[in-house]
């Protein structure tokens, strides 16, 4: 019983580690917690003495704590860009967001990485029309529900000019309509 112990140690050790280099080759948070829950069981599991059926239980229960333990300090620490900032909280709020494209976009293929825009920039990405080079920056027009987005290019100007221009949209299209200048109205109401 003690070699099953010492087995399942090693394998959660193993097993963690894999994880944990998984998550350096695909960052995104996918296999973080449950890799450094697996490798710390591991390392429990190697150096206890107890072995037999109270070792699975002590290893079970390293698991869960160093689960509990390190999903804790990550959404503590919100590594990625931090207070929840960086979260998506569904795919409507990508509309306006901006981003530069990371490969060549058009109509039916494409990259792009998106600023401020979840655990994984990286998106899908279709044009409204025509062709955009890769580096080029572009906004999210329809966030489409998915993995794919559609942009259009972004014709210049600064983060600050763009929100000039959005505000400026804005209130044009709260205001109410212009009336006209109308002559003959002038002449009837003297």
């Amino acid at each position: 019983m003690s070699l099953l112990s010492e087995s399942l140690s090693t394998l959660l050790f193993v097993g963690g580690a894999l994880l944990l280099v998984a998550e350096a080759v695909a960052p995104g948070a996918h296999f973080f917690v449950l890799g450094v829950a697996l490798l710390t069981a591991g390392v429990v599991g190697l150096f206890s003495p107890v072995g037999g059926a109270l070792g699975i239980l002590v290893l079970a229960a390293a698991v869960l704590v160093a689960t509990g333990l390190t999903l804790w300090g990550y959404r503590r620490l919100d590594i990625y860009d931090g207070e929840g900032s960086a979260q998506t909280l569904d795919s409507n709020s990508l509309r306006g967001k901006f981003g530069r494209v990371t490969e060549r976009v058009t109509q039916t293929d494409g990259e792009v990485k998106l600023q401020d825009a979840g655990f994984n920039p990286y998106y899908q990405a279709r044009s409204v029309d025509g062709e955009i080079e890769e580096g080029a920056e572009v906004m999210v027009v329809d966030p489409g529900g998915g993995n794919v987005v559609t942009v259009e290019a972004v014709s210049g100007g600064d983060a600050i000019d763009r929100q000039l221009e959005t505000d400026r949209e804005q209130s044009v299209t709260d205001a109410e309509p212009e009336r006209e200048f109308d002559p003959d109205a002038e002449s009837d109401a003297a």
